[in-house]
């Protein structure tokens, strides 16, 4: 299997719905590493590294909307393959 590393920001009403913890969870459950983040902006990053048919996975269930409360109105991608084995595990990272 292929191991990738991908980086995505997620826009819309992605902030304040529960989008990080519902990511954490689904990240988890494929057993991805990463982390995923608030930006600035009100968007979301997402850093994801696995398996890449678990990564699809879940670009792909970020692409659908993520939680019920959340609105997604694009997701950005890049190749971050740099950071594979950078991650130990998949959390959600405070900027203060």
């Amino acid at each position: 299997m292929t191991k990738i590393c991908t980086a995505a920001w997620i826009h819309g009403q992605v902030q304040g719905v529960g989008f990080r913890y519902a990511t954490l969870h689904q990240a988890k459950q494929l057993g991805l590493s990463g982390y995923v983040r608030n930006q600035d902006d009100g968007s979301v990053e997402v850093v994801a590294c696995g398996e890449s048919e678990r990564v699809e996975h879940l670009l792909a269930w970020l692409r659908q909307g993520g939680p019920a409360h959340a609105r997604v109105d694009k997701v950005l991608t890049e190749p971050r393959n740099g950071s594979l084995g950078y991650f130990h595990g998949f959390d959600i990272v405070v900027v203060n």
